[in-house]
This record gives C-alpha cells, structure tokens and sequence, in this order.
C-alpha cells in the first residue's frame, strides 16, 4: 500500500524564497510612487505616522510616555483596609465608656430638698472660702435648696439703704463681711442649686430687736403681746399703719433689686396675728390687702423671683393667724408639720400633697421614708430645730440612702 501524500499545512508563504520577496515589495513601491497610479496616501490623515514596528524599530514620539501621578505607588486595597481598621480601633479605644445613668431615687426625684440656716449660720465674720465650703458640703449631703435667713427681728443681715434711712442704721448688728450673700448665690447656683432668702419672724420682733424702742415711742406695735410659742413674747407690727406698710414693701424691693440672681423670698408663720391678741379685732382682710400690695411690688422689681411661704394649713393660718393665704397670690406653699401628734401629721400630709412641699424639724426623720416615698410630696425642708443644720444634714444623707 503506497504512502498517503501529506496536505501542506498554512499558506505555504515559508517556502517562497525571501528574494521574491523582497523583489516584490520593491516593484509594488516604484509602482505607487510613479505620478499618476493610486495615492494610497489619501486614505490616510496626513498627520498620521507610519509605523511598522518590525521594520521601523525607532520608537516615535506617539509612543513615548508621559509621567503622571498615577506613576507614584499607591496603596494596595489591603493595606488602605488594613488602615482603616486601625484608625477605626484607636478611635474606639480612645472613646470613654459608655455608662448608662443610673435612675433617680425617689428622694432625688424630689422637686426641692431644702434645708434651713440661720441669719447667723454662715454669715458671722465668715470669709468667701468658708462660704464657697459649706454650700458644696450641703451639695455633697444631696441637699438642692439651701434657705437662708436675710431678715430677722426687725432687721436686715445685710447693708441696707432702706434700714438707714427709716431706721438710723443699715444692718443687725453682725460682722458680716458684705458680699457674703453674693458668694452664696453664685456657688449654689454653680453647684446647681437654689438659694430662697428666708425672712425670719415676718412681721413679730422681740425685746432684744435693735428697733424694739424706736416701734414702740412710734406706735408700731399691735396693743399685747403675741404668746404663739413659749418662752418668747414677741410683739406684732401693725401692717395697717402706712409707714410700717411702706417699710416693709421698700425692704422687699430693695432685696431682690439688691440681689436679683436670688431664686426665692420665703416667709413663715410670723407673718400674721395671734388669735389671742387682745381686742378680738379681725385683721385678716388688711393682712390680705397688704400681703397682695407687697407682692405686687416685689414682681414689678424682679418678676423672676418666687415668693414663698412656709406657713400652717390655710385652716390654721386663718383662724389663728388672720392669714387667709389662699387670697395672698403667693407663687409657693410649704405646710408646716412640726407637731408630731400622728392625726395632726396625717391632716398637715394632706394639705401638703396639694401644695409644694411640707417642712419638718429633725423630730420627724421617723416619718422621712413616708415623705420620700409618696410622689405626690413634691418638696421637702429640713428645719433643724436644735440649730446643727451641717449634723442634721449628714443625718439626713444617711437616711435617704438607707430608704433607698
């Protein structure tokens, strides 16, 4: 059997000999250059190179690279991820930790925790640190009203134009320095907290009074003696002689023009009539009239400053004390529930959920995990009847937080 011829495999362009070639590419050249035959040329734009790499070996300027700013190495896209992350772990760390507050105690959730000083509690010859120290120390007791008397037995506890024109001199006897209220103010109010200037013993004065002689050869003082607490005969200022009126009024606008970053005035149950006095003679309505003419004008002085009273339940403080106080127009009610007879607390306890508070003395700290308890007590002040108000606070602290 003879041998199958093998089929050549391409174009068989391998086997022409590379003179033909050559000879053929050299005549198709002279061809197309001749004037007349074909000017392939126009095919093209004049412009454009002609480049045969094979033959022309020379790169042209077309070819040539040009530097750019993607020539610069860049980040791998692992290494810009590892990046981040990184960035965003030392952010992580570098964030405090989030804690959640922790919920109010129902004695943190009262609207005021108030406590009571003296006129002579702070401001005896006490220096601005010394100030500045017992207003944090009462912050730091979980106290948020500090109630502080600025008036007391017919006298102001600090420099008053008013006293020294009407009076012959500007102050009570103390050696206060004189911006120690200012002081008191401005810590309370950085630490937070509300100062209410307490006026002590409203409209009574007793003998040792520095105007004690001058009310009396002036005919200031309502005829008998008021005998509402034992121990101390205290003598009443007739609010129906203009001049006493008056006096009282200008005080009161003179304070809070004085220090108007004050948050509150507060009077107590001195501001009134013993029943007992002799004559039997109904005052309420002057009380009334006087009361509401005050306020007046202390809103017009300082409008942003509460006036407060701490005072019996409106059925005591009108047949005892001729104080209808319901009629007064008073921003704020504190009910006192100093007797500690239990059916006499549990009346004054109803009274009080109406109102913004009650106030007690330390004699009733067995009833403080009552008070703290019921929201409907929205306040409460601490009136240290045996006058160690920083004792009383820390005694305070410990029971709240033992209640909690």
């Amino acid at each position: 059997m003879s041998r199958q011829k093998k089929e050549p495999s391409g174009c068989g362009c391998a086997n022409i000999p590379i003179s033909i070639i050559i000879a053929v590419l050299g005549g198709g050249y002279w061809w197309f250059s001749q004037p007349g035959h074909l000017d392939i040329s126009r095919l093209f734009p004049e412009n454009l190179p002609i480049t045969i790499p094979f033959f022309n070996s020379t790169p042209t300027a077309t070819l040539t690279p040009t530097p750019t700013a993607t020539l610069t190495p860049t980040p791998s896209f692992s290494s810009t991820s590892n990046t981040t992350s990184n960035d965003k772990q030392a952010s992580l760390e570098k964030k405090p930790p989030q804690t959640t507050p922790l919920p109010k105690t129902p004695w943190e959730k009262k609207v005021i925790r108030g406590i009571y000083l003296s006129r002579y509690q702070i401001t005896n010859n006490a220096s601005e640190e010394t100030i500045r120290e017992r207003v944090r120390y009462y912050r730091s007791q979980g106290i948020n009203t500090i109630i502080h008397g600025v008036w007391g037995n017919g006298c102001t506890m600090y420099n008053s134009d008013v006293m020294q024109q009407t009076l012959g001199y500007k102050s009570c006897p103390n050696q206060f320095q004189d911006k120690w209220l200012d002081w008191l103010i401005d810590e309370a109010h950085k630490q937070g907290m509300q100062v209410h200037a307490y006026f002590e013993k409203g409209i009574k004065i007793d003998k040792n009074s520095p105007i004690y002689d001058l009310a009396i050869s002036r005919k200031w003082i309502v005829p008998g003696v008021d005998k509402t607490y034992v121990g101390i005969d205290h003598y009443v200022l007739d609010v129906q002689i203009p001049e006493v009126a008056n006096f009282f009024k200008n005080i009161l606008v003179e304070f809070v023009q004085k220090y108007p970053e004050i948050d509150a005035v507060q009077w107590d149950d001195y501001l009134g009539y013993h029943a007992e006095l002799p004559g039997k003679i109904d005052r309420t309505a002057h009380l009334t009239i006087f009361l509401q003419q005050m306020i007046t004008a202390m809103k017009q002085a300082n409008s942003s400053v509460s006036f407060d009273i701490c005072h019996h339940n409106p059925y005591w403080a009108k047949r005892y004390f001729a104080a209808d106080w319901q009629k007064w127009n008073v921003d704020r009610v504190f009910i006192q529930a100093y007797n500690d007879n239990d059916a006499n607390f549990k009346e004054e306890l109803n009274y009080a959920k109406s109102y913004a508070g009650i106030a007690i003395s330390e004699r009733q700290f067995h009833r403080l995990k009552e008070l703290v308890d019921n929201p409907a007590i929205k306040g409460i002040l601490v009136f240290p009847l045996a006058g160690k108000p920083e004792e009383t606070a820390s005694i305070l602290k410990g029971l709240t937080q033992n209640n909690n």
